[in-house]
């Protein structure tokens, strides 16, 4: 079993269809913020708030040096700027899950924690600049993924039997 990474846009659902594909397969997950967070022991705003997001995107590509030595057999949800990480092809099969733009945000409005969500992640706070991103990253996140799953209007489960035959079909 190789590693799958999950990539995609801040609140597509990474982690929660991490959290699901678990359930039904061999793998183990992790996230990626999860882990930068207990690192710093402080949260992922506070880290972009006192030390800049160059900082952070250092912490990330520290991270992905880690992965690619010691994680196998993992599915690792990460953060919407992970994919910039040059030895993601090294750690495993990348996987995009895909949705526009404005069904991300209205994924993430509608979701019962939604204060919670939106506030864990400073890049969203003007959706003008946001929207911008997204823009900027799709096609990044394209030209990179080895599977794309389109998760638009689809529930976690959906999502997660879907990227597991993909998964098992491209190895």
């Amino acid at each position: 079993m190789k590693n799958i990474i999950l990539i995609g846009f801040m609140g597509v659902g990474k982690g929660s269809v991490a959290r699901e594909v678990i359930k039904n397969s061999k793998y183990m997950t992790i996230d990626t913020d999860d882990l930068i967070e207990s690192m710093e022991n402080r949260k992922i705003k506070t880290i972009f708030e006192q030390e800049g997001e160059q900082y952070f995107r250092k912490l990330e590509k520290n991270l992905a040096k880690w992965l690619e030595k010691s994680v196998q057999n993992t599915l690792i949800s990460t953060g919407g700027g992970f994919y910039k990480q040059t030895n993601l092809k090294n750690i495993g099969i990348i996987v995009l899950l895909d949705s526009p733009f404005d069904a991300i945000i209205k994924r993430i409005q509608e979701h019962p924690n939604a204060v919670k969500k939106l506030k864990k992640r400073p890049l969203l706070e003007d959706l003008k600049k946001a929207k911008a991103l997204y823009n900027e990253r799709r096609h990044e996140y394209l030209k990179l993924a080895d599977i794309i799953i389109d998760v638009t209007d689809k529930d976690v489960t959906k999502c997660s039997v879907e990227l597991l035959k993909k998964v098992k079909k491209h190895v």
